[in-house]
């Protein structure tokens, strides 16, 4: 039993090593030298909470807070058709049950009965417990169909700074965490109106969430512990700005419902041709691994909540054989199976562990 116990610890070490391994060997693949950082008066704008949020004197990086008596957040100063939105992000430590960090892109303020949402959101924690995080999608109002997947994370995000993005096109969405894409939604035309399709603005917010962040509202947010402290710095924007191209002088948010109307040709082939387009076959590999290892719920493995997998859904086999009908894992996150795996192949392995065709 103690010898099962340290080889599954040996094994936890080496997956953490092996991710941070196939980050580093991506960096160069995803072309962060081709994103632009702005100043936070370039690009956004403060949306609640106003005490709560603290700009740094070089206007790079802002912090936002929540104490007992509100969160905070920001807003970019305009909307988007189609972009990539990113930022390095620093969470609270600590007690953090019942609180929720979210980066997103929303339109619900103009489009309030058919909003389109892309969120990543960070969900506190018991104090020892680790932060967990989901993503989701939606379009045109379609909340009562979410798509949302939950992951852990290989590191602790409130340790040291990490960037999360999204990419968000007339084709495809992709989120990322560092240089490693976790989720890819490829574009159906099955899909209908499910798929953003509405100019959209960033956000960044922190609130308290109690009633449902942490097991399910079991515990909620501890003011002895506030105020709790996000940061948010070199924060990018890249898209077609609806603001600029709408027609007539009072090009404002108010005028977007004419966005089928704005051409925004130049700037998707531009987003579409980036490197944070485009998912390398190393990346492709970082990618299986963070979802084999580290994702604890996906909707296309929910058979309960979904009979028919939403049409966006890729089924992998050996993926899903891991999950239960409610979506959930069988094993815990622990996938003992896989680890037996695993140690099998590394030791009729004579190539490198890392490499593009894992």
């Amino acid at each position: 039993m103690r010898d099962s116990i340290y080889f599954l610890w040996i094994d936890n070490r080496l997956m953490v090593i092996i991710m941070m391994v196939m980050i580093i060997s991506c960096r160069s693949v995803l072309g962060l030298e081709n994103i632009n950082p702005i100043f936070f008066d370039e690009g956004l704008s403060h949306l609640f909470g106003e005490a709560n949020l603290i700009r740094s004197p070089d206007d790079r990086s802002v912090r936002l807070l929540l104490d007992k008596y509100t969160g905070s957040g920001f807003i970019s100063s305009n909307m988007y058709q189609h972009g990539f939105f990113s930022s390095l992000i620093k969470l609270p430590g600590a007690y953090t049950a019942g609180i929720v960090v979210a980066f997103y892109t929303s339109n619900g303020d103009v489009f309030v009965k058919n909003h389109d949402e892309l969120d990543i959101e960070f969900l506190g924690n018991l104090e020892g417990k680790p932060w967990r995080f989901q993503t989701n999608m939606y379009g045109n109002g379609s909340t009562n169909r979410g798509r949302e997947e939950r992951y852990r994370l290989w590191f602790d995000p409130s340790k040291e700074f990490h960037r999360y993005s999204i990419l968000w096109t007339p084709t495809k969405i992709i989120f990322w965490v560092d240089d490693v894409p976790i989720r890819e939604i490829i574009r159906k035309e099955e899909m209908e109106g499910d798929y953003p399709q509405k100019p959209m603005s960033l956000y960044a917010t922190i609130w308290d969430a109690s009633s449902w962040a942490t097991s399910g509202g079991k515990f909620g947010v501890d003011y002895t512990f506030s105020p709790f402290v996000s940061e948010f710095k070199d924060i990018a924007l890249d898209g077609c700005n609806v603001s600029d191209s709408l027609p007539g002088e009072n090009n404002n948010n108010n005028n977007v419902g004419n966005y089928n109307n704005i051409n925004c040709s130049v700037s998707d082939q531009f987003l579409m041709t980036n490197d944070y387009s485009t998912i390398s076959p190393k990346q492709a590999a970082a990618m299986r691994r963070f979802r084999e290892r580290y994702m604890y719920y996906s909707y296309c493995y929910d058979t309960i909540r979904y009979s028919v997998p939403p049409p966006e859904c890729v089924i992998v086999t050996a993926e899903k054989n891991r999950f239960r009908d409610t979506g959930r894992l069988k094993f815990g996150g622990s996938h003992p199976k896989v680890h037996k795996a695993r140690k099998r192949r590394r030791r009729n392995r004579s190539t490198p562990v890392v490499s593009a065709d894992l």
